[in-house]
């Protein structure tokens, strides 16, 4: 059984990540998307729409508003850059409170969470064999000062925590963000990537060589903590072949 869905933001590129995520996940239908909160009541009304994923700071109207303004509401995830509106969401009964830069990951489990709101099986009608989690994407993006930046999974060498910024090296690039640890991990997990320090993720392919508690990668000696140090050496012996 599919989810009939439609995406309402006012950042172009934000709208092209809930239609990249959506075209991944079988049970979702995105009906359209809205750059204007406005120009979707009509649509919302007139419409079997079951899920909005929603920004709220927009201008004209919010997604406050919006759901203010209807008489019927669809579920609803809020997708925004803003911790501030959580209580808000809560008061809404919203499905979930998604901050971008939203991971894949994360965004399965925020519309895994409209299924159980909305009672629906998503793998219902299909033959047991054929049930699969969704592929992961080979790419995310992260937040600088003035603009989203698409980052390839493949390039990442190894990313470096620097007080309360992440440095992402790349094969080519440099790039600083603004995130929280528990988010980078929602995207940079195994079997591609695996935390060995409080301040560093590394990719697991990119490793040169591994000298006691120190990993090579490009000109870059990386530690390695005691609190990382055996979930990392596991991942090793696994991978060793004598």
């Amino acid at each position: 059984m599919k989810i009939n869905c439609i995406a309402i933001d006012d950042e172009p590129l934000a709208l092209d990540i809930i239609k990249d995520y959506c075209s991944k996940v079988a049970f979702l239908n995105l009906l359209r998307t809205f750059d204007n909160a406005i120009e979707s009541i009509e649509f919302i009304r007139s419409n079997k729409v079951d899920l909005i994923f929603l920004d709220i700071q927009m201008e004209e109207l919010t997604g406050i508003q919006l759901l203010n303004a209807l008489k019927h509401r669809p579920a609803v995830i809020f997708t925004t850059a803003y911790e501030r509106y959580a209580i808000q969401g809560f008061e809404l009964d919203v499905v979930d409170y998604m901050l971008k830069p939203i991971s894949f990951e994360r965004f399965i489990k925020g519309v895994n969470k409209a299924c159980e709101r909305l009672q629906i099986d998503p793998d219902a009608d299909k033959p047991e064999n054929s049930k699969a989690k969704p592929a992961e994407p080979s790419f995310f993006f992260v937040k600088t000062e003035t603009r989203m930046e698409r980052i390839e999974n493949n390039d990442v060498l190894y990313v470096e925590g620097m007080g309360d910024y992440w440095r992402i090296v790349t094969k080519t690039r440099r790039i600083m963000t603004l995130m929280n640890a528990r988010k980078l991990e929602e995207v940079l997990h195994e079997p591609q990537f695996c935390r060995v320090h409080k301040s560093f993720f590394i990719a697991l392919d990119k490793i040169e060589s591994i000298e006691r508690n120190r990993i090579k990668i490009g000109d870059q000696y990386i530690p390695v903590s005691e609190t990382y140090h055996k979930a990392f050496f596991d991942l090793v012996e696994r991978k060793k072949l004598a």
